[in-house]
């Protein structure tokens, strides 16, 4: 619910049934960069993407603080910064810390 910045359990049960008339535009922006976070690490780590999320990670972004402390912040901007550091590993010019 952290991550799509929702409020209500029932607006995240609402959307799994598929009961859903309009997607407020923070909302759409929080779930691009969560997809975009999971295709990058399914590409990078296809075996280990759900446990690197959850382990501590010493890129100076995280500061020994696992990804998924970073994108639950309720911020997202830190949905982004995640999202564009995978992109950078991604594109070769880093590896993947942690």
């Amino acid at each position: 619910m952290k991550l799509l910045g929702l409020d209500s359990r029932s607006t995240l049960q609402t959307w799994k049934r598929g009961a859903v008339a309009a997607i407020p535009k923070d909302a759409l922006e929080r779930i691009s960069y969560v997809m975009g976070i999971y295709k990058g690490l399914k590409m990078l780590l296809p075996r280990t993407a759900d446990e690197w999320v959850r382990k501590p990670n010493e890129a100076p972004l995280f500061a020994g603080r696992p990804a998924i402390e970073r994108m639950a912040s309720g911020n997202v901007a830190d949905l982004y910064v995640v999202r564009q550091y995978i992109d950078t590993q991604r594109s070769g010019q880093t590896r993947v810390c942690g």
